[in-house]
């Protein structure tokens, strides 16, 4: 039996669920979706999408359902997910991808309309649990409502993580080149909590804040308080890269540290992570499942314990899919 999935926000991560769903996840299956937007509009920004190309499916809206390849997705507008009757469509797990429902006690809303489950799709604003599979999904311990955190903390963790466990992470500062999203202006324009993210998307390269390395943390506590990071915006459509100069407390050569990560990443954290020695850059990771692929030819050592690491994620569907094996895993 196909483990049921409802979205609720249709927006680029929404959108990457389904996707993703369709391509990479045959024991998932999307049964409802929630938009405010129209449906036929839905519809068009499924099957045409500037990064990841046209979807490839027929779709269709009839009603108030999507057919896809001839099977039917039940569509709704509510703004109350209370109102989402998830029970009538038998949803196992809610997605949610407003960015909106961010607490146990906003999604629990997900739980009374009947869904079983709720994941979302973004760090949470209280103590909801919060979990990177890879790195501590075993952990899970049957909770309702879990967090899949962000995209940065999905890459970053599994490096980290292996870092940590060989030879002890004592302090890092991670700074992530990450591709523009929907809250940056394309022209300058007001910004009154972030004056520098107000600036055009286009023509710079844009300092920001994140809370990615610090909720390493929250999934890692052994490295609570011993990393913290920040952005730097740019002018690209999808995919980034994570920086993170550590120091270590034991030394390790830069070799030992590849090899490490590269039996991780054909090891406990498969899928999670990948491995390349590949002259790559950034539109070579476009479309891959990986949350995080280390690029062994990108970092540096200056000694045996202060090192350079560096980590490519498409942040929109690597994320999207490692999310997704967590919603596998919780069900």
């Amino acid at each position: 039996m196909a483990i049921k999935v409802g979205i609720n926000g249709f927006g680029r991560i929404g959108r990457m669920v389904f996707r993703a769903i369709a391509k990479d996840f045959p024991e998932l299956e999307v049964v409802g979706i929630n938009d405010l937007l129209d449906n036929d509009y839905l519809a068009y920004m499924l099957k045409y999408d500037t990064a990841h190309g046209r979807f490839d499916g027929e779709v269709a809206v009839e009603g108030d359902n999507f057919v896809i390849d001839g099977k039917k997705v039940r569509l709704s507008a509510e703004r109350n997910p209370a109102d989402l009757a998830w029970g009538d469509i038998d949803v196992d797990i809610a997605i949610d991808c407003t960015g909106f429902f961010l607490t146990k006690e906003s999604c629990q809303a997900h739980i009374d309309a009947g869904a079983k489950k709720v994941v979302q799709s973004a760090p949470s604003k209280d103590d909801t649990p919060m979990f990177v599979y890879g790195v501590n999904h075993t952990e899970y311990a049957g909770q309702s409502i879990v967090s899949a955190a962000s995209c940065t903390t999905n890459c970053l963790a599994p490096i980290a993580k292996v870092i940590n466990d060989n030879w002890g992470l004592k302090r890092g500062l991670m700074t992530t080149v990450h591709a523009s999203t929907a809250t940056q202006k394309t022209v300058d324009g007001p910004s009154m909590k972030d004056w520098r993210g107000g600036r055009a998307v286009f023509e710079n390269i844009i300092p920001s804040s994140t809370g990615a390395a610090k909720a390493v943390g929250i999934v890692l506590p052994e490295l609570n308080g011993k990393l913290t990071g920040m952005a730097f915006r740019i002018p690209s459509v999808d995919v980034s890269v994570v920086d993170l100069t550590c120091e270590l407390d034991k030394p390790a050569t830069y070799e030992e540290i590849c090899a490490a990560i590269k039996e991780a990443s054909e090891g406990s954290m498969k899928g999670t992570l990948q491995y390349t020695e590949d002259m790559v850059v950034s539109s070579d990771f476009r479309g891959v499942s990986a949350s995080s692929i280390f690029d062994a030819n990108a970092g540096i050592a200056l000694d045996d314990t202060f090192v350079k690491v560096v980590s490519w994620y498409d942040n929109e569907y690597g994320y999207t899919c490692n999310m997704l094996r967590l919603v596998e895993h919780i069900a």
